[in-house]
């Protein structure tokens, strides 16, 4: 069992690095972090002096003043080596840096320096480091004007605020849920070796995906007009798209969006509804729910679904993992609706009313029993 501490634990990646490492407790131990720990020198001892592996995520990405930048991250790197001293540990440390090291900016020096004051520290002291040279991180729950231009324009666009690009260049990206996994198993494959060996290593992480800031822009705006007017899912064939839809989602105002109401028509025949427009594949399905039961409460990581309410009396949940901010939402097969679940939300759907609940469900891919991308927890 491997204890892996994460600074930075509640940032972007920090969440879905703790969460996804939650998923492997077979392999894994998490030992909890919080940022306050920088503030207590002994309560950043205990911590280190816990850990096997550290990533060493905390830092600033932002500021008015370059100089604050720098200071905080060089600062925070001496804090982690000052109490790995003191406390004689050693623990594999894994170094987010970032391919802006060799601009000329006092954030990308930060990172160079940092990564080398790292390295020094597992000369001296017998340990193992690894610097990781990672290109621009994207996925659900960056932070806007912070964490990433995907993050700022899903925001955007989402609350109808008006984009605007300042340098149509090309954005080399990495989807959190890949560097998530990338990390993983270098710390598995650290430990599969000889322990106790100096080991430093230098990771360059290749981008997984390249798009034009305007076309990533045109991407998202047409994943807007199509779903805000007409809840059209888009061709979801190419991961990238998925990903940045997965991410799309995420950003929704949930309470005022959903209720989805779909157009019902009727004729003397009886009524008919459409209840998905579909660029993509993946798998629809229908269901009978008895008064009074519950179906889900379950979340996925990689996979989006709706749930829409064709006949009876519904009620949807959702939360995000991690948090207790829960969205309930009341639907009703008189007024046809949906509710989109989006990754990383745990869900579910009750029958209120005194007869069978009918809904269909879409999720984007096709269902597989083997596939572990179903994670129970409770709305």
């Amino acid at each position: 069992m491997i204890k892996i501490g994460i600074t930075g634990q509640t940032g972007f990646v920090g969440t879905h690095l703790f969460n996804t490492i939650g998923f492997y407790q077979d392999k894994f131990i998490r030992i909890p972090f919080q940022d306050e720990l920088f503030r207590n020198d002994t309560q950043l001892q205990n911590f280190v002096n816990q850990c096997d592996v550290i990533v060493h995520l905390a830092a600033m990405n932002r500021h008015n003043d370059p100089e604050v930048i720098y200071n905080t991250n060089i600062g925070l790197v001496n804090q982690l080596i000052a109490a790995c001293e003191s406390t004689q540990s050693t623990p594999h440390i894994l170094f987010s840096s970032s391919t802006q090291e060799d601009r000329d900016n006092l954030y990308g020096r930060s990172k160079k320096e940092g990564r080398k004051l790292l390295e020094q520290w597992a000369d001296i002291n017998k340990g193992q480091f690894t610097g990781l040279i990672i290109p621009n991180v994207y996925g659900p729950f960056g932070h806007p004007y912070y964490n990433s231009v995907v993050a700022t324009f899903c925001h955007q666009i989402t609350h109808n605020e008006q984009p605007r690009i300042e340098v149509d260049g090309t954005l080399k990206l990495i989807y959190v849920g890949e560097l998530v996994s990338q990390i993983l198993e270098i710390v598995e494959q650290s430990f599969s070796d000889q322990k106790n060996n100096v080991v430093i290593n230098e990771v360059l992480l290749q981008h997984t995906a390249e798009i034009k800031v305007s076309a990533l822009l045109k991407l998202i705006q047409g994943y807007k007009n199509n779903y805000f007017e007409r809840g059209e899912i888009p061709d979801l064939s190419n991961p990238f798209h998925k990903n940045i839809w997965n991410t799309f989602l995420c950003f929704l105002d949930h309470q005022l969006f959903y209720p989805f109401h779909l157009n019902l028509h009727t004729d003397n025949r009886g009524s008919f509804v459409e209840t998905a427009k579909l660029k993509s594949g993946g798998q629809i399905s229908f269901s009978t729910t008895a008064p009074g039961i519950t179906r889900g409460n379950h979340f996925h990581t990689r996979k989006s679904e709706r749930f829409a309410v064709i006949k009876g009396q519904a009620k949807i949940e959702i939360r995000r993992i991690g948090t207790d901010l829960k969205y309930s939402f009341l639907l009703n097969g008189d007024r046809p609706s949906f509710v989109d679940m989006p990754i990383w939300f745990t869900h579910n759907i009750t029958n209120i009313g005194d007869d069978d609940l009918y809904t269909i469900f879409w999720i984007n891919e096709e269902y597989d029993p083997s596939d572990p991308d179903t994670y129970f927890e409770e709305v």
